[in-house]
């Protein structure tokens, strides 16, 4: 690692950086990397294609007027075979919802959790922040947030 010159032994946030891999350059163009984890053989978190979320939403949209209202659109609960925009990290993953449901809490609250199948798989850990989008107009919009409760794995 480097910085303006420097080599370093440890980063810390605010600075900017560079990291010499031996990576293949081809597959680090057009900012393919943005997002990935990369680390030594079992120090990494697993990997999920599958992700079960607690999640909150808005009330309305930020920065969308509906139709003649000052206001922004109501936002609706996640449905069946919804497609989103998933952030994790860095990282924007597309995902489908196969499944949604509310459970109550121990406190006596009502969470509500849904389960996304990622068209990429992504290298997280449980309690990892999440954002969530949706396509509202032809753009991705911001609805809502949660957290990573579990999923399914892959085998590596």
């Amino acid at each position: 690692m480097y910085t303006e010159g420097n080599d370093l032994q440890f980063a810390v946030p605010g600075g900017l950086i560079g990291v010499g891999t031996k990576i293949e350059p081809t597959l680090c163009i057009a900012d393919r990397l943005v997002g990935q984890v990369i680390g030594s053989e079992g120090s990494l978190p697993p990997i999920y294609y599958q992700i079960e979320i607690q999640y909150y939403l808005m009330r309305r949209l930020l920065g969308v007027r509906s139709e003649g209202k000052a206001k922004g659109a109501k936002i609706t609960d996640l449905s069946k075979n919804e497609v989103l925009l998933v952030n994790i990290g860095s990282l924007s993953a597309g995902g489908r919802v196969t499944a949604t449901k509310d459970m109550k809490s121990r406190s006596g609250e009502i969470e509500k959790r849904a389960k996304i199948v990622l068209n990429n798989a992504v290298c997280t850990e449980v309690k990892e922040k999440i954002a969530i989008s949706r396509k509202i107009n032809k753009h991705w919009r911001l609805i809502g947030w949660g957290e990573i409760k579990g999923g399914m794995k892959m085998a590596i």
